[in-house]
């Protein structure tokens, strides 16, 4: 059986990446860019220094700089009326995953026009849009070389997971120095993020030879320097680990997909608005716990990957230190419980149907090692609260 690997056309990896965006867009033929962003990556300068660049060949740009946290179908929507209004051909997509999930929506919206419900899961997305050139700014999401986009439905708090190679970069330029000026908590978020999808595209049902090959490599490095840049963010070889870790993760579970934590998280990021990162590390711990013995080899591999596992400990013996480690790290991380983040407990129970009825619906959790049915989802949602 053969698999099908997508990628980015040009990956440029290492500091100074970002800076090459002029010539990578003269190489690609393009000559009018919009520049996808943040309010954020503006004040610290990151705009002009890609404008800079960019004038280096001759190449002006426009910016929007309206994308927000968790996109939505209505925060988009000026990105996508730019677009149709404007005589672009190549978006710029820069900062952490959600300016560049609301660039691949944009570039799709902004040619072909229609609702973005149209295009989420389980319809496979072929159509090419503008195409996207990614620079993340976080070691986290890694949706610089991934076919996926999420985006929330504002009008029924649904994270709607849309697919396909139409959301895949054309570029992107992986450079670690833009992530030197992150804080503590995005770090660790983030960070958890892209060790999450490390483990999830090794214990898919998708995996292949190919995924496994990156996500084992994601492992051992993002699990040594997580705790190294969460305590010092100026440690630039730990953030080149983290940055080379979660975009191997990325390609991973861009070409495995993930599974069921992804699933249960999207739900709690809709509709209590916890960054994406943080609802996936509050879940890591206990579905892990749970899948273990329907994988239990494949688990006890990240341990080894990781680095908390010896290659003579029993498999049960390493996923024990597995399932310990993760909690040890949201510890360590300061990742809150549910009830500590602030999410009330009456309406989060009233909830766990309709949540888990959305987790299913996404998908992901057919994926899981142990596919789950709506009860024993509930259940684990109930655990978060223990």
């Amino acid at each position: 059986m053969s698999n099908q690997i997508i990628l980015p056309r040009i990956l440029q990896v290492g500091a100074g990446a970002s800076q090459q965006v002029g010539s990578i867009l003269k190489t690609l033929g393009c000559r009018r860019p919009l520049i996808v962003t943040d309010k954020m990556m503006v004040q610290l300068g990151y705009i002009d220094a890609i404008q800079a660049s960019l004038s280096e060949q001759a190449i002006s740009s426009d910016v929007f700089h309206e994308t927000v946290p968790e996109p939505t179908v209505s925060s988009i929507q000026a990105g996508v009326d730019k677009v149709r209004e404007g005589n672009y051909d190549c978006i710029i997509a820069i900062g952490g995953g959600s300016p560049i999930d609301s660039a691949k929506a944009i570039s799709i919206l902004g040619k072909f026009g229609g609702a973005m419900r149209e295009y989420k899961f389980p319809r496979i997305v072929t159509e090419s849009g503008l195409p996207i050139i990614a620079i993340p700014t976080t070691a986290g999401t890694g949706s610089e070389v991934t076919r996926f986009t999420i985006i929330t439905d504002d009008s029924s708090d649904e994270k709607m997971l849309c697919v396909g190679i139409g959301f895949m970069p054309v570029a992107a330029l992986v450079d670690y120095t833009l992530t030197l000026s992150l804080p503590a908590r995005i770090t660790a978020d983030t960070g958890i993020d892209a060790l999450t999808h490390a483990i999830e595209a090794y214990v898919s049902q998708k995996a292949s030879a190919y995924s496994d090959s990156q996500a084992i490599a994601a492992m051992g490095l993002l699990a040594p320097n997580l705790r190294r840049v969460f305590h010092d963010g100026s440690d630039k070889p730990a953030r080149e680990a983290m940055m080379l870790g979660a975009t191997l993760a990325g390609i991973a579970f861009s070409n495995a997909s993930v599974a069921l934590v992804h699933g249960m998280s999207r739900p709690i990021g809709a509709f209590y608005h916890v960054p994406h990162g943080l609802s996936n590390a509050m879940l890591l711990p206990s579905v892990t716990d749970y899948s273990i013995p329907a994988a239990a080899q494949r688990y006890a591999d990240c341990a080894r990957a990781m680095g908390v596992a010896e290659a003579n400990d029993s498999t049960d013996v390493a996923t024990g230190k597995l399932v310990a480690e993760l909690y040890a790290i949201n510890d360590e991380l300061n990742v809150p419980t549910p009830e500590e983040f602030g999410i009330d407990r009456s309406h989060f129970f009233a909830n766990l149907e309709t949540m888990a009825a959305q987790a299913l619906a996404s998908g992901s959790p057919n994926n899981n090692p142990r596919v789950p049915n709506s009860q024993e989802i509930i259940e684990i949602y109930k655990n978060l609260w223990l």
